[in-house]
């Protein structure tokens, strides 16, 4: 899957959520509260890195671990897509940069 249809796929699900959060709460979720969500996701992970160093062992570690990762570019395409942050081109130049600083040490 090519970067424009994961961000497509990003906003889709986003959509479905807000849609769902209207139902709900009568609102979707702020910017502050998807960063709230980023952070739980981020907690999550945490927890599953834990049992992949063998301090939280679960049967469904492997599985788990890859969601999380999963559930969390999400989040961050979500938050990037909410503050209007080209997040493809900002990977492109920030790589750039660091492959730069890298060569200069």
């Amino acid at each position: 899957m090519e970067f424009a249809e994961m961000r497509a796929a990003a906003r889709g699900v986003r959509r479905e959520y807000a849609a769902v959060e209207e139902r709900r709460y009568g609102r979707s979720w702020s910017r502050e509260e998807l960063m709230l969500g980023f952070l739980g996701d981020v907690g999550d992970l945490a927890k599953l890195v834990q049992g992949k160093e063998g301090v939280r062992p679960r049967a469904d570690l492997d599985e788990a671990f890859a969601h999380e990762l999963a559930d969390c570019l999400w989040s961050v395409m979500v938050l990037a897509d909410a503050y209007e942050v080209d997040l493809e081109a900002a990977f492109v130049r920030t790589m750039s940069e660091l492959r730069e600083h890298l060569a200069r040490d």
